[in-house]
Order: structure tokens, then C-alpha cells, then sequence
């Protein structure tokens, strides 16, 4: 199933009512460990990106959701949502007004949880370091939170069906890879223990360099970095374009005869991923299914 098809399938799902008629409580594990409700929450409010598609996968809006949510697919989510501030700056009286049963936070609010469970039961539903393994339990657990564990179940297998694809694509074609993200005309690599790490971990890229540092914001490197790692696939993901601040773009940044000398240039295998997807919903599980989608288109165009 495609990231299109998926969407449809959300859209067919008319947006269900989450089946808000349980009277026991709902058991369902988050990224701090178990969390317990009353009953299946009926109102959602969800400050974070990754949280909303996901849930959007499920048929399932949120009353409020942060703004913006930068990835045009969950343009419509927006619409039909209340905004109730950004992710790292919620607007505790909007979110008051909409009286919800559940506040999800993920990375950027978790910080804010304290004040947030003033006003309602707050779930942290942060994706870590592994995107993908992560993307896939906060999956499970919302299908349990929610009562929709067979939507969850087949959204999972359409997900391990698609990585199993990509995988074999990756690994037919061999080769080494670096992961570079680029902020205007900064450069940073990210290995396999990083927020991006699954692309090696899971999908199957081979290092073209060990020991990168393990940072959120990866490693800072230069054009000499890049030209002496000489991956044969340079994976790139664009910050600038991620959050729409007017800087560089990365093809222009990357426009060098230091990176266009590398194999991965001369082989034409610099990716660019889609970075809003990669970088902002990151374990959402629509992003996760957009990400493998551009890494298939590219590799069977080579």
C-alpha cells in the first residue's frame, strides 16, 4: 500500500469516531512506559507532528493540533483541527477551551507536560533514535488506545511489507552511504545510532563512514569531509526547505566540485528525501511509508 492508497484508506474511514462508548480503562504504553485512561479518549489534542499523522492514518482527527504541520499531507487535518499554538509553544488557554480527554506531546512539548496535565491526562508519545521501531509502537499503542488495533495491524503490515522491498533494492545494489543534512550552507552527517539512523539500521544502507557522533543535530562536517568519506549514495535531507526559513537550498549547497567528484555524484545517487517527512514527522507512519517510497523511485530510476 502506498503512501496514496494509505491516505485513502484514511479518508474512507470517514475520519471515525474512535469508539468513545468504553467505560473501562485503556491500557497503552508510551515513550516514558505505561500510560492509563479512564476510558477511550474521545477529543485528542496532539502537539506533535509525527502523533498527528499517525492518527490520521487511523482515521482518527484531532480536535487541536500544533501549527504549522509543514508536511502538505496532513493539510487537511489542519483544516478540520483547532490550532492550539506550536509545538514548542502550546496555547494552554486554546487547549483549555477544546476540553480534551487526552493531550499527546512528543520531543518538542514533552518538556511542557507538567503544565499540560493541569488541563487534561497527558500521553508522551516521543519517537527516539529509532524511527522506524519506534514509529511502529506508537502505532500499536494508539490502535489500543483507541479500540482500532486491526486498522493498526494492517497499516503495520503495509509498513514491514514496504521496508522489506526497499531492503532488498538496497541491498542488491550495495554499496556505502552517507546521510547528510544540509541548513543553508552548513553541512552535518548522521550515522546509525542517529535521529535518522533506521535509514542504515532498518533500511539497509551501509556506512560509508564509522563512528559518526551521536547527535540530535548530527555532526558538523565540510566539503572535504564528504569528498574523502566518498559515499556511493549520498542521502540528503534539506532543513532549510523542512521548515521553510529561505536559506540555501541543498542542490545549490551542494553544487561543489568537492561532492560533484564523489561516486555517489558520478553515479547520479544523491538522494534527496522529501525533508519535512524525515525531519518533523519522523515515526509517523505515513512519513515512514513516504521516505521508503522516494528511496524505491530512486533507486529504480538508477
Amino acid at each position: 500500500m502506498t503512501l496514496t492508497r494509505l491516505l485513502c484508506f484514511a479518508a474512507a474511514l470517514g475520519l471515525a469516531d474512535p469508539m468513545t462508548g468504553f467505560a473501562d480503562p485503556v491500557i497503552f504504553d508510551g515513550a516514558q512506559g505505561s500510560v492509563t485512561l479512564e476510558a477511550v479518549p474521545d477529543r485528542i489534542v496532539a502537539l506533535d507532528v509525527a502523533a498527528v499523522d499517525t492518527l490520521a492514518a487511523l482515521g482518527v482527527t484531532p480536535v487541536g493540533v500544533s501549527v504549522p504541520l509543514y508536511v502538505p499531507y496532513l493539510d487537511a487535518v489542519a483544516e478540520q483541527a483547532a490550532p492550539v499554538g506550536s509545538f514548542f509553544e502550546p496555547d494552554m488557554e486554546a487547549i483549555a477551551a477544546l476540553a480534551p480527554d487526552l493531550i499527546v506531546v512528543g520531543p518538542r512539548a514533552a518538556a511542557m507536560a507538567d503544565g499540560l496535565g493541569r488541563i487534561a491526562p497527558v500521553a508522551d508519545m516521543s519517537v527516539g533514535v529509532d524511527a522506524y521501531r519506534d514509529g511502529l509502537a506508537r502505532l500499536a499503542a494508539y490502535g489500543t488506545m483507541l479500540g482500532l488495533e486491526e486498522r493498526a495491524t494492517e497499516i503495520a503490515e503495509t509498513l514491514e511489507t514496504r521496508l522489506a522491498e526497499v531492503r532488498a533494492m538496497v541491498g542488491s545494489q550495495g554499496g556505502t552511504a552517507l546521510i547528510l543534512m544540509t541548513n543553508g550552507p552548513k553541512l552535518s552527517v548522521f550515522g546509525p545510532e542517529s535521529r535518522f539512523g533506521w535509514l542504515h539500521t532498518e533500511v539497509g544502507f551501509r556506512p560509508a563512514v564509522d563512528g559518526i557522533t551521536d547527535s540530535r543535530h548530527g555532526e558538523a562536517v565540510s566539503f572535504e569531509y564528504i569528498a574523502e568519506a566518498n559515499p556511493d549514495t549520498l542521502l540528503v535531507v534539506d532543513r532549510g526547505a523542512a521548515i521553510a526559513d529561505g536559506t540555501q537550498a541543498a542542490a545549490a549547497t551542494l553544487d561543489t566540485p568537492l561532492v560533484q567528484g564523489t561516486k555517489a555524484a558520478q553515479a547520479g545517487r544523491i538522494i534527496y528525501l522529501s525533508p519535512a517527512e524525515l525531519y518533523i514527522a519522523t515515526g509517523g507512519v505515513m512519513s515512514l511509508i513516504r521516505t521508503l517510497d522516494e528511496i524505491a523511485a530512486a533507486l529504480g530510476a538508477m
